[in-house]
């Protein structure tokens, strides 16, 4: 997402009859916007999203280079893609005069796997998709993929963040595409989803942990990166990542101040301004809304002590044992 969180269930003309019988044998809850969702495999699915993670099953042949980009929605998706990009383009691109990211956004150049490339089909064209590695990102929980990368070497990047931030930024998010401000009960009522795990891609201890346990047992398969130390720590995690992918910063780029370009080119507040992502539309929705704060800690604004405590707790409890802490 950061995507199609919303009208969750326009498009079921395209649902197959297949899904339809599946989706009438899975658990159901209606969202507090009144959006119905599934439980597929333990994670809660809208309709037309549970399609696009079927398609994906049944059809994706993962290449040895590919490189797939996970996040739970509103967790630093728009940042990590435009930073992989910039990584992998460095060698074809020695100025940012012709950027890819100056012609198409971060998630029109590293596309949704459930959301986008298999949304309405099992096999859909992947001839743009001609040139190595493949950029893929996606939302869903590591298990959803388990069987279909079980046997790729192909490499896992996953972005965690801080959830009350991305509580606070998926509630803000959701108000934009809606056009409608982002009012207490909204954010009360995304609050309780969070805690009870009913909500869209949820629960997220169990999404978090699929990718936590892996990166453990595979490191160079999966790497576990967080938003707050990227925040922190910018030049150590952006050279982590590219050393992950296969393309380390030599040291004549360093000594360049290469790192240190990429990175402001990157920054949410170059992005939000280059003319692509302030006129464009993407999937019907203005692109100027995948940049908002990228703050570190807002949710303070707006949570009160008592829903920071439950939070807090809820997700020790759940984490407990794993060796994850937040």
């Amino acid at each position: 997402m950061d995507l199609k969180e919303l009208p969750s269930n326009v498009g079921d003309d395209k649902i197959s009859e297949e899904t339809n019988i599946l989706i009438s044998s899975l658990p159901s809850h209606t969202d507090f916007q009144g959006k119905k969702l599934c439980n597929y495999q333990g994670c809660w699915y809208n309709y037309t999203t549970l399609q696009g993670v079927l398609n994906f099953q049944a059809g994706f042949k993962p290449q040895d280079t590919d490189i797939i980009l996970a996040s739970y929605p509103k967790s630093g998706t728009t940042w990590l893609k435009a930073l992989t990009v910039a990584l992998m383009e460095r060698s074809k691109n020695q100025s940012f005069d012709h950027h890819p990211l100056l012609s198409n956004g971060p998630h029109g150049l590293v596309p949704f796997l459930e959301l986008h490339v298999y949304r309405e089909s099992s096999s859909p064209n992947l001839a743009k998709f001609s040139s190595l590695p493949r950029l893929f990102s996606t939302h869903m929980p590591l298990h959803a993929m388990h069987e279909t990368l079980k046997d790729s070497p192909c490499k896992i990047v996953y972005l965690c963040r801080d959830v009350k931030d991305t509580l606070i930024s998926w509630w803000f998010f959701r108000s934009a595409i809606h056009k409608m401000e982002p009012t207490r009960s909204l954010l009360e009522a995304m609050f309780e989803a969070f805690c009870n795990g009913t909500i869209y891609y949820g629960p997220i201890w169990e999404y978090v942990l699929s990718y936590w346990r892996r990166s453990l047992e595979d490191p160079k398969q999966v790497l576990f990166m967080r938003y707050e130390e990227m925040k922190e720590e910018p030049r150590g995690q952006i050279k982590r990542l590219a050393e992950f992918l296969g393309c380390p910063f030599t040291k004549e780029e360093e000594d360049n101040g290469l790192v240190d370009e990429i990175l402001e080119f990157c920054s949410l507040r170059n992005l939000s301004g280059l003319e692509v992502n302030k006129i464009k539309i993407f999937n019907k929705m203005d692109r100027k809304i995948f940049f908002r704060k990228g703050e570190v800690g807002d949710w303070k604004n707006y949570l009160t002590p008592e829903m920071e405590n439950k939070l807090d707790m809820i997700i020790q409890e759940k984490l407990q044992g794993s060796g994850l802490k937040f």
